[in-house]
């Protein structure tokens, strides 16, 4: 057995026991006692300073004096001494302030539609083109063939057209002739003057006739389906022939080289992309909170981030649904950028024309929180006596916060706000609100 936690465990015990017995004389030794006043109440000579005699003859009405009430402590509290600034509400415009990118107005990727081999020279990303310019040109093979064939096949269609229309003519001049034969031929038969079987040989020339005009209209039915057949051809052919050629759909910069000479293209192989930014787009997305202050056709103003270029634009578009993930809206504005100084995916800060309200400019930390979790923040109120204000936070700046729901004028503390609550009495240090 160790001797030292023995000993160590006695000399605690021992300290306790002093402690204990003796509590009365350490307490008025440490409330300010001399050591032999300290030792008298130890040994019961005089009592301790914690029990002071009551005077013999005591007042009834001074009695309740002892006991202090809250109220009475409240009134002889000592006010918190806090750092305050006097701050007077200001009109500001209310823009609605969000950061976003640039975008073009439009990027389309130009791509074959059908396949061959490249034989224009390629022209070099950054270049200028304009709408219709030819971007890349295909080898055309046989298609030129293809499509002489084609009008070879529609001329012969169309050369039968006439003799298709004189056979049904004839076959209707055919079947006229047979008709009034068999109209002859029954008017005599009833007068007597011919047999039966002419008439039967009348009815069959009728029946043999139209058998022949619908023979000879199949026959024109199918020429004409054969015209229709044969220019279709010569449609696709010559439509063939066009995919041979892609061109600039819009006027704008090529972002990537065309496809080079001799390269082959599949369909579906990119030629080219093409972006347009004059005007450019600024995009970017508005909180839910923020979204019913904006209306397409309001101004709006940017900065950009390198080099803090502004522009001016307006609202061209604002979504109606939002972005699920973030619950936030696109809004995009329309700039000019006539000189294509302002490239595609540049960061930028967006200010939105709102309708104007007053504010205080604060420090960001005067703000705080009451027990409920409202943001606020705490001012001098009357009497000096701390007061808890809930504000609403209208735009965060380099300089400061700009805060709604403030009166006009307030006595903002913005040191030691944390250590008072309302109804507190606090001594304000005031400070001008720039320093």
């Amino acid at each position: 057995m160790r001797l030292l936690p023995v000993l160590t465990a006695i000399v605690v015990a021992a300290a306790l026991a002093v402690a204990i017995l003796y509590r009365d004389a350490l307490v008025a030794f440490a409330n300010g006692a001399s050591f032999e006043e300290a030792v008298e109440i130890a040994e019961g000579s005089a009592p301790p300073p914690a029990e002071t005699e009551q005077p013999a003859t005591q007042d009834p009405a001074a009695a309740p004096a002892e006991t202090e009430t809250p109220d009475a402590a409240a009134e002889t509290q000592k006010p918190v001494g806090v750092v305050a600034i006097r701050s007077a509400a200001r009109e500001i415009d209310g823009a609605v302030v969000l950061r976003g990118q640039t975008e073009a107005a439009r990027q389309v990727e130009v791509r074959a539609e059908t396949s061959g081999r490249v034989v224009s020279d390629p022209r070099r990303k950054g270049s200028e083109v304009a709408a219709g310019d030819v971007l890349c040109e295909l080898d055309p093979g046989t298609r030129e063939a293809s499509l002489s064939e084609a009008q070879a096949r529609l001329s012969e269609a169309r050369a039968s057209v006439p003799t298709s229309k004189a056979r049904v003519e004839e076959a209707k001049a055919g079947l006229e002739e047979a008709r009034i034969n068999l109209n002859a031929a029954q008017k005599l038969s009833e007068g007597g003057y011919a047999s039966e079987t002419r008439v039967a040989s009348a009815t069959a020339a009728v029946r043999s006739a139209e058998a022949g005009l619908a023979s000879a209209e199949s026959g024109l039915s199918t020429v004409t389906s054969a015209i229709q057949a044969a220019e279709a051809g010569v449609a696709s052919a010559e439509r063939e022939i066009d995919r041979l050629t892609m061109e600039a759909p819009f006027g704008g910069l090529l972002e990537s080289d065309t496809a080079e000479i001799g390269s082959l293209l599949q369909t579906g192989g990119l030629c080219a992309t093409v972006i347009q930014l004059d005007p450019i787009k600024l995009v970017g997305y508005i909180p839910e909170t923020e979204v019913d202050r904006v209306t397409p056709g309001a101004r709006a103003g940017a900065r950009l981030a390198a080099g803090g270029r502004e522009v001016i634009g307006e609202v061209t578009f604002l979504s109606r649904s939002a972005d699920p993930q973030t619950r936030t809206f696109r809004v995009e504005i329309t700039v000019p950028n006539g000189d294509l100084s302002i490239r595609d995916g540049q960061t930028v800060e967006i200010g939105i024309e709102a309708a104007g309200a007053k504010a205080h400019l604060l420090p960001q930390s005067a703000l705080t929180l009451d027990d409920d979790g409202t943001l606020g923040v705490r001012i001098v109120g009357a009497e000096n006596m701390a007061e808890f204000v809930p504000v609403d936070v209208m735009r965060d700046t380099a300089q400061g916060i700009w805060l709604t729901g403030l009166p006009d004028q307030a006595d903002v503390i913005i040191i030691g706000q944390e250590y008072v609550v309302t109804g507190v009495p606090v001594a304000p240090t005031y400070q001008e609100p720039t320093q």
